[in-house]
């Protein structure tokens, strides 16, 4: 793995639409190296669930996702992915869903807040193999995949946030909202 450090709120890249990559640049070893590095970069992360490759330096519509039940979250479904040129159409409506992001610091420095999210998408994307895929995700892999495609096109989860009073840290999110579950 690569070593790299992972962008920070503030950096330019995160803010910048990151770029529409060829089925034939996703078959690319560039493009398959590159996916090999985030997966392993952010399997080694305790509370990442996904990664733009714009917050890894690099301006394609790329994200991984990896999403597995946990001993907090035993409720959650298994999405283990790549996301490449990622759309989404929301069904219903948007409501405030609790996140953060590994951009938005680290550990117990980590900023939590409620993001409008839809709870019900129809998602569009292409994998690492340049397959085409068209469903309808929901719950948590939705949320995530809203996270995830919003970082592609220079948005974060911070612009997301109507409620500003609910912004906080990681540490204060898991004492007040952790012991409710």
């Amino acid at each position: 793995m690569t070593t790299v450090r992972l962008r920070q709120f503030g950096d330019p890249i995160l803010r910048t639409p990151a770029r529409h990559i060829s089925k034939a640049e996703i078959r690319s070893d560039e493009i398959q190296g590159l996916i090999t590095d985030m997966k392993q970069y952010n399997e080694a992360k305790r509370y990442g669930v996904g990664l733009a490759a714009p917050q890894y330096g690099v301006g394609v519509a790329l994200s991984i996702i990896g999403v597995k039940p946990t001993p907090n979250h035993p409720e959650f479904e298994t999405f283990d992915g790549v996301i490449i040129n990622p759309t989404y159409h929301g069904i219903g409506r948007r409501t405030g869903m609790w996140e953060g992001c590994q951009s938005g610091g680290l550990g117990r420095d980590t900023l939590y807040a409620k993001a409008l999210r839809y709870r019900r998408i129809k998602a569009m994307w292409y994998d690492e193999h340049a397959r085409q895929h068209t469903e309808e995700l929901d719950g948590f892999i939705a949320h995530v995949f809203q996270h995830e495609t919003d970082h592609l096109n220079g948005i974060l989860f911070i612009d997301r946030v109507r409620d500003r009073t609910t912004f906080m840290m990681a540490s204060e999110y898991r004492k007040r909202e952790m012991k409710h579950k």
